[in-house]
């Protein structure tokens, strides 16, 4: 094309003949990939050992039943293909050590990285069709670049060190690997095989995550900017691809709709969030997100943003108006700076599945840029391909931003491999939210922490009215921290809540381990009452009966206790015990 419009007229033969010249610097890829194996390891190893955190102790692999699920039961859940990875790594490793967890992650956040090149390098190779071999020597840099940026970047550790966000490693793998067979076919026309490889790669990326429905309106886009001139003649020219994967969108957006319909924490359903007020949210935390890419600080694991209930609220005016200002300038100005146009446009449509309309609990996540995150890449790259600077020069520069990127990502990684560091670094950030607060105190209690514990529940609770789990929790804590009587109270304001046998079973082992028989039994046949089959009731009878004396009624408590759940490990060590006197 001329200089404003980069579309190239040649045939498709000859577009076959330049792309499959043969480059004699093979060796440079292997050397990057063997270099970006070991960074990748070596920035994420602080977390490879990190927690289950947040999503991840909802997961099935946590079910107590999980050993005897079949395969089938873990397939029929929602994204069944990701469930079919968390499937094969408890079959792996259980629930008794993350590091598999974490390894399945690092590898697709690396296998993204290598499909991250080798799009970059095809829109650059678009970008400058005819350029000379310096040029397209300082192609491959700035894509060397692009790739070891999302390889290293900060931003990227939520979708990768937390464990519950393979959901976006695995889909994003497949979306790039549905883009790159996209970008690198020899002619316009798309052959019938490669047509079918990419419909499987899309089907395989939504039964991962539902935000790849966006992949048919990336593909129309990419056309648009550098195959061909936009007219329906052209796009009708792959209507094998774009209808079957256009159909696959709606069915899979109205099934997404149909889930969302009752759900509490996202959908259009929700009480207290209409649409319009998390869109105009939203149009303040793209910038924030922008924000991070240029400047990775003050990352959050939990961050508290403000719900702008009307478009003047928390100055969502000036973020709607700077976002126009800009899609209008990179529209006008798209055949100056194509590359930083299409960026443009790319974020934008691949943060819209759910930094839109579509109203989720927490308007901002991390992980939710690591499919949009290519878009902000051909941005970065149009700006330096017009830095004015020496080859050598811009190597320097560009490795060390790699660098200071590595150390930052460590550095985050440290916080990831600690539950007690993840969530006080989030509390710091977020100090008046309840979920950081109530998170810390949790983990506080599980590493033994427990008078940390007890004050993080408490404020925790002058933050947010007390839940029935919290007062569950914040008991436990006091009894680790040796206050059974805080104990007894906290159970007691639980029971009033939700008086469930649970609850009075927990009040009967506390009254029991204060040596308080009469009461401790009055609570758990409360309990029986509320649930007989709750099987930790009679544990904890079986307990007192024990402590008693009477070990004969001991022993058939525990017995009761497996004939309800015969996986109940306390009662059967409890009988060893029994057994061994």
């Amino acid at each position: 094309m001329s200089n404003k419009v980069r579309k190239s007229k040649r045939s498709p033969a000859a577009v076959s003949t330049v792309e499959s010249r043969p480059n004699p610097l093979l060796w440079i890829y292997g050397v990057g990939l063997v270099i970006a194996f070991i960074a990748a390891f070596q920035v994420y190893w602080p977390a490879l050992r990190g927690p289950f955190l947040l999503d991840d102790t909802h997961n099935s692999y946590m079910l107590p039943d999980a050993g005897i699920i079949p395969l089938m039961g873990w397939l029929r859940q929602m994204r069944p293909l990701l469930m079919f990875t968390f499937w094969l790594n408890f079959k792996q490793s259980g629930t008794d050590s993350t590091f598999g967890y974490h390894v399945v992650n690092v590898f697709l956040h690396l296998f993204n990285t290598v499909l991250i090149f080798l799009a970059v390098q095809k829109i650059l190779s678009w970008r400058t069709p005819d350029g000379t071999a310096y040029e397209q020597r300082h192609s491959q840099i700035l894509s060397f670049f692009a790739a070891g940026l999302f390889l290293l970047h900060p931003l990227q550790t939520e979708s990768v060190s937390y464990i519950a966000s393979r959901s976006e490693t695995l889909s994003v793998f497949l979306v790039l690997a549905a883009y790159v067979a996209f970008l690198y076919r020899p002619t316009d026309a798309l052959s019938v095989l490669r047509i079918l490889g990419i419909l499987v790669l899309f089907v395989a990326a939504a039964l991962s995550k539902e935000h790849t429905v966006v992949l048919v309106a990336l593909f129309v886009l990419t056309d648009y900017y550098w195959r061909f001139e936009f007219s329906p003649a052209t796009i009708w020219r792959n209507w094998k691809l774009y209808v079957p994967i256009a159909l696959g969108a709606v069915a899979a957006g109205v099934g997404v709709l149909v889930i969302l319909r009752n759900n509490p924490t996202a959908g259009f359903q929700m009480r207290d969030l209409a649409w319009y007020q998390y869109f105009f949210t939203e149009c303040r935390v793209i910038w924030d997100y922008v924000r991070l890419f240029f400047i990775p600080a003050g990352q959050n694991l939990d961050p508290d943003i403000d719900i702008s209930r009307s478009i003047l609220a928390h100055g969502a005016v000036f973020a709607l108006a700077g976002l126009l200002i800009v899609t209008v300038l990179a529209w006008i100005y798209r055949r100056r700076f194509p590359l930083a146009s299409y960026g443009w446009f790319v974020w934008l449509l691949l943060l819209a599945p759910t930094s839109s309309f579509v109203p989720i609990r927490d308007p901002m996540a991390e992980r939710r840029m690591y499919l949009p995150f290519i878009g902000l890449l051909f941005i970065t790259v149009e700006l330096l391909r017009r830095w004015k600077i020496s080859r050598n020069a811009l190597v320097a520069a560009l490795g060390l931003v790699l660098i200071v990127e590595g150390v930052l990502t460590y550095e985050r990684n440290l916080l990831w491999g600690n539950a007690v560091d993840i969530w006080k670094d989030s509390v710091s950030k977020s100090p008046t939210k309840y979920r950081p607060r109530y998170q810390l105190a949790f983990v506080e209690y599980q590493a033994g922490i427990c008078a940390d514990a007890v004050e993080q529940y408490q404020q925790a609770a002058a933050i947010e009215r007390p839940r029935h789990d919290l007062l569950l929790d914040w008991a436990l804590a006091y009894d680790c921290a040796g206050n059974p009587q805080q104990a007894i109270a906290k159970l007691q304001q639980a029971a009033a809540l939700e008086p469930s046998a649970h609850t009075y079973s927990q009040i009967g082992m506390e009254f029991g381990k204060m040596g308080k028989y009469p009461e401790a039994l009055a609570a758990l046949e409360t309990a029986q009452q509320r649930d007989p089959r709750f099987a930790m009731t009679y544990f904890y009878i079986g307990n007192i009966h024990a402590l008693q004396g009477n070990q004969s009624q001991a022993v058939a408590d525990y017995q009761h206790v497996l004939a309800l759940d015969p996986n109940n490990e306390p009662a059967r060590e409890a009988l060893a015990r029994i057994a061994s006197r």
